[in-house]
């Protein structure tokens, strides 16, 4: 393998926790059907020590991230609870002017522009520059670059510094979590915060959330594992706050180790003896879950395949990351799902990577009128039914695959 080592303490990896088989990268979709394309071994480990769950590097960043299909302004729900945090940061720390923001993968703009409205001095860094380009054409001052320690020392010498620093689901995109992570304590004000928010490892396991693994996700976090990483760069989880996002989520707040400001929240120790409860620090509670997955790929064939012998059409909604994760692992493809829509005309006209599987438009379904749609982003359920409800004039409904094979009417 080719990172032997755990990327958060160094210890040995010697235990797998999910094998996926052979994936090609989540996110590079296909201009032709006859394109040729790599494909990778897609296995995760556990590390005894820490328990960091972590997936094998294939890939640099600099070839997943340089030019990324994911647009985070696409989700209307995700723009909601970012305006929602805008708010919460602001009535929480009374920013001001003179505050300075700075946003981690700040992607399209789709968070900072809440502060820009509200006269808080933001910087974005990120380092697909087809995606900054859009933040920038909002006046959203962005850094093209990927972040570690040379971006924050170079940021701090411009007087650069945050009053917040902040990250939405970029922990798990980062290979060198130690640089990052000091690269943190760098550019932070000696009396700022910092804001994490990542998927949590508790929920993907109880709720056989396997298709959020994939090779741009070098990492998976438990609250516990998070905490100890960050003790090793002097900086301390003083708050945390389990959110709804991409099917449960972890929000840290963090601060200098040395800075008195903040008291560490009953919130952090609740939730540090729900995991030890849950067996987030017991090595055999993670030996068991490719059993899981193995039955719920089974589950999910067996059900397709019924309702395809009954000549039912079933469409995709969506061409998520996760989606083909999920759609690469069950051995899904056109003779399942005859195509996929999404919004994003990044995606339009494209194929998912492996599967060949077409992308088209959301107009492409009323044109169709298929029996069931297979919603892949399944986090964002309720509002892909909201703005699909229209299929019920035809009879049609929703199949959702986690956390497990389901129809929705």
């Amino acid at each position: 393998m080719l990172n032997e080592v755990c990327r958060c303490c160094g210890e040995k990896l010697n235990n797998v926790f999910l094998d996926l088989g052979v994936s090609p990268l989540a996110n590079s979709y296909v201009k032709s059907e006859n394109q040729m394309e790599n494909v990778y071994p897609l296995r995760t480990y556990i590390c005894e020590k820490c328990f960091l769950v972590q997936v094998q590097d294939y890939e640099s960043p600099e070839h997943i991230f340089s030019d990324y299909a994911y647009f985070s302004s696409y989700s209307n729900s995700w723009l909601t609870h970012c305006q929602n945090y805008v708010e919460n940061m602001m009535g929480k720390f009374h920013y001001t002017s003179e505050t300075q923001v700075v946003e981690i993968a700040s992607n399209d703009g789709y968070l900072l522009q809440y502060f820009k409205e509200k006269g808080v001095s933001v910087l974005g860094i990120e380092p697909a520059e087809n995606v900054a380009k859009v933040a920038m054409s909002k006046g959203i001052e962005t850094s093209v670059n990927f972040f570690g320690t040379p971006i924050a020392k170079a940021l701090k010498q411009k007087g650069k510094m945050a009053d917040l620093l902040l990250g939405n689901n970029v922990l798990a995109h980062v290979p060198d979590l130690n640089d990052f992570v000091a690269g943190m304590k760098i550019l932070l004000k000696p009396k700022g915060t910092i804001t994490m928010e990542f998927p949590h490892l508790l929920r993907l396991i109880e709720n056989n959330q396997f298709d959020t693994i994939y090779h741009e996700h070098y990492s998976y976090f438990s609250f516990s594992t998070v905490t100890r990483l960050f003790a090793q760069h002097q900086l301390s989880v003083y708050d945390v706050e389990q959110l709804s996002t991409h099917g449960g989520s972890i929000r840290i707040y963090a601060s200098h180790s040395e800075n008195p400001c903040f008291l560490t929240q009953a919130s952090v120790h609740e939730l540090l003896d729900k995991e030890a409860k849950f067996g987030m620090k017991n090595i055999e509670m993670y030996r068991g879950f490719q059993e899981k997955i193995e039955q719920l790929k089974r589950r999910i064939m067996k059900f397709l395949i019924e309702l395809k012998d009954q000549g039912k059409v079933i469409a995709g909604y969506g061409a998520p990351a996760k989606g083909n994760t999920l759609i690469n692992y069950c051995g899904i493809d056109c003779d399942y799902l005859d195509f996929t829509v999404d919004r994003s005309q990044y995606k339009q006209g494209t194929f998912l990577p492996g599967s060949r599987i077409p992308v088209y438009s959301p107009e492409k379904l009323k044109l169709t009128q298929p029996d069931y749609v297979f919603i892949l982003p399944w986090n964002l359920k309720d509002e892909i039914i909201e703005q699909t409800s229209f299929i019920r004039e035809w009879g049609g409904k929703w199949i959702l695959p986690i956390p497990d094979i389901h129809i929705v009417e």
